[in-house]
C-alpha cells in the first residue's frame, strides 16, 4: 500500500534500464585498454540518467535527449580523432578515392569486437532478470572516480611492467631515459609531466647546429641527398620481415633510436627542413623560425645548390606549399616528364617510378657543372591506400617495401660505381602503423605513438677515398632531427671523402641526444621514466595503453 506522506520522488527511482548495458560496455572496453575513460564526466552522465522524475513523459524525453549525449560521450572516451581533427582534415578526406574510403571503413569495423558485444548483450539480458545491475554499475562508477583521484600515475587498467608492446624492441633503445639532460625522476603526475614537457621546449630553444661561415679553401665538393620516405618505421620493417634486406647493410651509419617526432607528412617535412635548431612544438612549426634553423639554407650559404624531387605531385594536403612556406625550400620541383607511373596513390594520383627518378638525378649530377648540391627527395610508395596500377584494392605493404628497398639498394650501388662523392641520408617521415594498437586502427596516425615515430635512419658516404668496410656503425642513443643537421655540419667541408682514413665512430660521437617527444595537432606523446605517456587535446596525461 502506498504511503500518502512519501515524497513523489521516492517512487520515481526507475534505475538505468538499457543504459546499464552502455556503461557495462564502457567498463569492458576500459578494462582491455580501448578507452581514454573520463570518470567524472561519466559519473555526471550517470547521475543525470538516475535523477528521479515523477512524470513518465519527462522520463522518456530524457532518454531521447540522452541518446546523442551518450554517443558524444562514448566518442569522447575513445582514442578516435576529435572534432577539431576531423574538421581540419575534412578536405583531405574528401580527396580520398572511394575504394580507399571503403578499405578504411572495413578496417574500422572489428568483427571480433562486434561478436563480443553481442555476447555481452545476451549475458546482460540474462543476468538482469535476477540482479539489480544498476546498483553494480553505480558502485563501479564510484570506484573508478575514487581511484582516479590519485591522478595519471594510478593505473585504471591492468598494465604490464614493460612497454615492449608499444616500443619496438627489435632495435636497441637508449639506456638513459632522461636523454638530453632532462630529469624525469619525479612521479608521472599531470603537473610533473607538463612541467617536464615545458622544460623540454625551453631546452630545445637553446640548441642549434653551428655551420661554418664559409668553407675552407681546401674543401672538397660533394652532394647531399636526403631521401625522405613516407610510412616506414622499425615496427613496419619487423612486421614484414624485411630487417634482413641487404639495404640495411649497405649503409655506413644507422641511427637505431631515431625519433621522427610526428605522424604526418607535412609536419615531418617541415621538421626535417628546420633540423638545424632544436625541436619545437607542433604549433610553432607554423610560425616563422630563425634563419639559422633552415638546414638547406645553411647549405646554400656554403655554395650548395638546392634541389627538390618527388615521386608525386605534392598537391595533396598542400604538402609542397608547406615545404616552401614553412620549410624554406624554394627550389623548383625536378621535372617528372617521361617518368613512368609505378603505383596509384590513395587519392587517385600517380606515384612515379622511384628508380627512374633516382637515376635521372644521378645522370644529372654526372653531367652538371654544379660542384655542390643539396637535394630533398620525398617518396610515397609505402603510403597507406597505395594501389597497383589498374587495381582498386590497396596493395600489400611488403611487396611495395621490398621493391623500394631493392630500388634504393641498386641506386646506392650505381652511385658507388659512378664515384660521385655524395652524402646520402635516408630519413623516413613516420611509420605506416601497419599493426595498429589499442588506441588506433591500422593505418591511422593521428596519435604519434612510438611505433610510428621510431624510424630507421641510414647514412651512406659514397665516393670516399677510404670507404667504410664491414658492418654499419650503429648509434643507439636517442636522437632526432638535430642529429641529422649535426652530421651534415661535420662533413660539410667534404674532407671526409678525400681523407686517407676515416673513423666513422668519431664522426658519430657525441651526437645531440633528444628525449622522445612526438606531436600531431591534438596529441602529444612523451617517453617518461622509460614509458610512453599521452595527452590528447590538452587534457590529462594518461599512460599509453599496453
Amino acid at each position: 500500500m502506498n504511503d500518502p506522506h512519501a515524497s513523489p520522488f521516492a517512487s520515481a527511482w526507475r534505475g538505468l534500464g538499457g543504459w546499464n548495458f552502455y556503461f557495462l560496455l564502457k567498463f569492458g572496453l576500459l578494462w582491455f585498454g580501448y578507452l581514454n575513460f573520463h570518470p567524472l564526466t561519466n559519473l555526471v552522465f550517470l547521475a543525470w540518467l538516475l535523477l528521479p522524475m515523477p512524470s513518465i513523459r519527462l522520463h522518456r524525453l530524457r532518454h531521447w535527449l540522452s541518446i546523442p549525449l551518450g554517443l558524444a560521450l562514448l566518442w569522447h572516451d575513445t582514442w578516435l580523432p576529435g572534432p577539431q581533427t576531423l574538421l581540419s582534415q575534412g578536405g583531405q578526406l574528401a580527396a580520398f578515392s572511394s575504394a580507399y574510403l571503403v578499405d578504411l571503413l572495413n578496417r574500422f569495423i572489428n568483427w571480433q569486437m562486434v561478436g563480443a558485444l553481442f555476447v555481452l548483450l545476451v549475458l546482460y539480458l540474462f543476468i538482469a532478470q535476477w540482479v539489480r545491475v544498476t546498483v553494480l554499475v553505480c558502485a563501479a562508477m564510484l570506484w573508478l572516480n575514487v581511484i582516479n583521484l590519485a591522478g595519471p600515475s594510478f593505473a585504471l587498467l591492468p598494465t604490464r611492467e614493460t612497454v615492449s608492446a608499444t616500443v619496438s624492441t627489435s632495435a636497441p633503445q637508449a639506456e638513459n631515459p632522461a636523454a638530453g639532460g632532462l630529469d624525469d625522476s619525479a612521479p608521472p603526475t599531470n603537473a610533473n609531466l607538463t612541467a617536464w614537457l615545458n622544460r623540454f621546449y625551453e631546452q630545445e630553444k637553446q640548441r642549434v647546429t653551428q655551420f661554418p661561415a664559409a668553407l675552407p679553401a681546401d674543401a672538397q665538393p660533394f652532394d647531399v641527398l636526403i631521401i625522405n620516405i613516407c610510412s616506414l618505421a622499425w615496427s613496419d620493417i619487423d612486421a614484414t620481415g624485411l630487417r634482413g634486406h641487404p639495404l640495411w647493410q649497405h649503409f655506413d651509419i644507422v641511427l637505431n633510436n631515431y625519433n621522427a617526432a610526428t605522424g604526418y607528412s607535412g609536419p615531418a617535412g617541415i621538421r626535417l627542413l628546420r633540423a638545424s635548431c632544436g625541436q619545437t612544438s607542433h604549433t610553432n612549426l607554423y610560425q616563422p623560425a630563425d634563419q639559422q634553423c633552415y638546414l638547406f639554407d645553411n647549405l646554400a650559404k656554403l655554395g650548395f645548390k638546392e634541389q627538390l624531387m618527388m615521386d608525386h605531385t605534392g598537391e595533396f594536403g598542400g604538402y609542397l606549399q608547406e615545404l616552401r612556406q614553412e620549410g624554406g625550400l624554394q627550389a623548383p620541383l625536378m621535372s617528372q616528364a617521361g617518368i613512368a607511373p609505378e603505383l596509384t596513390s590513395f587519392d587517385g594520383s600517380s606515384v612515379f617510378n622511384d628508380a627512374q627518378i633516382m637515376q635521372r638525378w644521378l645522370d644529372g649530377r654526372l653531367h652538371s657543372s654544379d660542384a655542390r648540391t643539396a637535394t630533398f627527395f620525398n617518396m610515397i610508395p609505402l603510403h597507406d591506400g597505395t594501389r597497383n596500377l589498374g587495381s582498386i584494392k590497396t596493395a600489400d605493404y611488403k611487396p611495395r617495401a621490398q621493391m623500394l628497398f631493392d630500388q634504393l639498394d641498386t641506386f646506392l650501388t650505381n652511385l658507388e660505381k659512378s664515384g660521385r662523392p655524395t652524402l646520402v641520408m635516408v630519413v623516413p617521415e613516420h611509420g605506416a602503423a601497419l599493426l595498429g594498437d589499442k588506441m588506433q586502427m591500422s593505418g591511422l596516425r593521428d596519435i604519434p605513438s612510438p611505433d610510428i615515430t621510431h624510424v630507421p635512419v641510414g647514412i651512406k658516404l659514397v665516393g670516399m677515398k677510404a670507404p667504410h668496410q664491414g658492418q654499419p656503425v650503429t648509434v643507439n642513443t636517442p636522437t632526432s632531427l638535430l642529429a641529422i643537421s649535426e652530421i651534415v655540419s661535420r662533413v660539410v667541408d667534404g674532407k671526409v671523402f678525400s681523407a686517407a682514413s676515416v673513423n666513422l665512430s668519431a664522426l658519430t660521437d657525441n651526437l645531440p641526444q633528444t628525449p622522445v617527444v612526438s606531436e600531431n595537432d591534438n596529441a602529444v606523446v612523451v617517453m617518461y621514466q622509460g614509458k610512453p605517456w599521452i595527452r590528447l587535446n590538452g587534457g590529462d596525461w594518461v599512460a599509453y595503453p599496453q
